[in-house]
């Protein structure tokens, strides 16, 4: 999702754009029907011979969601794992199917399932490399769509600068045929421009920049769910997350793993029938000494 200080700058940066159009003359100067339907109806046509109106759709939704949908960060997701993992040998494996932080990630319930389900390892990583390739693979053809767009929006551009050039001959000898055509002629390039490298194109990076996020995340997951189920020592999974994260983000993670720790040491110390059924004794008793 767009922060307040992204959307603050291109707020003001777009005002300064805008502004530098009115220094040279009228903003009317800059408004053409006629090049702007030139431009865009060949865009619409060229995407829809490329394109199935299914992608089309799915295409501005994805693109829709990178912009207005919150995501969720690396160390967000670090300290989920961890009181995971905790909770695991606390309350059991079978606790995480009703955990309520799967609601964090989708592709982090995924996992949740497949340990509650007894999945191996190796089918855990096979079955979750599997998502994220296809997740990959998905949001690949839409950022390709956008591309598309802003590679072929200039392309229009140039014929309507073209088709200005042949109205303008075609009416060398009538003034008012040539003021006509001139606008057509410079100003549909200036749209092609515009929609290519101020639309589309940041669109297709912000998609791809998403998507590389996206991916950091579930591979965090994925590494995470493999040492939950192999009931991996906290602290060495804490070792292991924290590789992921930028070297300001990895700070005080022991600390949060502590608090973690107390969370559950505090559980134990209530009466018996609070606690999972499925823990062990000797879970327990690891559980409040590694606090």
């Amino acid at each position: 999702m767009m922060n307040k200080k992204n959307l603050a700058g291109v707020i003001v940066s777009l005002l300064i754009f805008v502004g530098s159009f009115l220094l040279t003359g009228t903003a009317a100067a800059y408004w053409n029907v006629a090049a702007l339907l030139v431009v865009l109806s060949g865009l619409v046509a060229a995407m829809l011979l490329s394109y199935p109106v299914s992608h089309v759709k799915n295409a501005f939704m994805v693109a829709r969601n990178t912009y207005l949908n919150g995501s969720v960060t690396s160390e967000e997701i670090v300290n989920t794992l961890l009181d995971l993992s905790v909770k695991s040998k606390v309350d059991g494996v079978l606790s995480l199917e009703r955990n309520e932080n799967s609601d964090i990630s989708t592709f982090l319930k995924s996992g949740l399932m497949l340990l509650v389900d007894n999945y191996k390892e190796d089918e855990i990583r096979e079955t979750l490399n599997v998502e994220m390739a296809f997740f990959n693979l998905r949001r690949q053809q839409s950022e390709r769509f956008f591309l598309t767009m802003a590679r072929t929006a200039p392309a229009f551009g140039v014929a309507g600068s073209v088709i200005g050039l042949i109205g303008l001959l075609m009416g060398i000898n009538d003034t008012a045929v040539i003021l006509k055509n001139i606008p057509v002629a410079f100003i549909s390039t200036l749209y092609g421009l515009v929609l290519s490298h101020l639309i589309f194109s940041p669109i297709a990076e912000n998609i791809n920049y998403s998507t590389r996020a996206e991916l950091l995340n579930q591979k965090l997951v994925l590494e995470g769910v493999v040492a939950i189920s192999k009931e991996q020592n906290s602290y060495k999974l804490e070792r292991k997350l924290v590789s992921f994260l930028s070297p300001s983000q990895r700070a005080g993670k022991t600390e949060t793993l502590r608090k973690i720790r107390r969370k559950y040491v505090q559980k134990l110390q209530e009466p018996l029938e609070t606690v999972g059924e499925d823990a062990s004794p000797d879970l327990l008793k690891d559980a409040t000494e590694a606090a």
